[in-house]
């Protein structure tokens, strides 16, 4: 099951909160931020949990897609 969250506007660490709640009940999650530290976290956090992440960008906005 795909889920896909529209973080943009929201400050840290709710981004990243958000995030791992939607992780517990999907195998992949598509996500858009728009803070660079909001994008870096995640990052660091799907890495940390060995999930493959894909990173695109546009304007101020960024894209992730996480897959368990």
């Amino acid at each position: 099951m795909e889920k896909k969250l529209d973080l943009r506007g929201l400050s840290c660490p709710m981004p990243l909160l958000e995030t791992k709640k939607a992780l517990e009940k999907a195998e992949m999650v598509s996500i858009i931020v728009d803070e660079a530290a909001a994008r870096e976290k995640i990052i660091a956090f799907a890495k940390s949990k060995q999930y493959q992440v894909e990173s695109s960008s546009s304007s101020s906005e960024y894209t992730l897609i996480i897959r368990k």
